[in-house]
């Protein structure tokens, strides 16, 4: 059984940054896509940004475009996100999760059989 256990959400001024981290433990990781979403207060929840574990391929959604960046380290099956120039309507609770499915799907359509916990990400001044 796939974990995933989010970390590093917390509280950003405007213009900020912050590093999300993705630990997943339980399985191998390398037929999956890992992808980060988010739902903010009263909003559905969407993909940000998913990136295919074997082979590295990233897909991102129109919300994380140039300012967003995911990333792996597979000796320690870590997900990153780093995410630049945060704006108040980042603020969210960010979740990482799992699927065996494409990055694009997997980003736009929320085809996912694994999610984490979720970390809050609050961006005000």
């Amino acid at each position: 059984q796939l974990q995933l256990a989010e970390s590093g959400g917390g509280l950003a001024q405007p213009g900020g940054s912050l590093i999300l981290s993705c630990a997943a433990s339980g399985s191998t990781l390398d037929y999956y896509s890992i992808g980060w979403f988010r739902q903010a207060p009263g909003k559905e929840r969407e993909g940000v940004a998913c990136i295919n574990y074997s082979d590295g391929i990233t897909y991102y959604t129109d919300s994380a475009k140039d300012r967003f960046i995911i990333s792996r380290d597979n000796i320690k099956k870590t997900i990153y996100l780093q995410m630049n120039n945060l704006k108040p309507e980042d603020t969210a609770v960010y979740y990482c999760a799992a699927d065996l499915s494409t990055v694009q799907s997997m980003c736009e359509r929320l085809w996912v059989v694994y999610w984490g916990q979720g970390t809050q990400v609050t961006v005000s001044p």
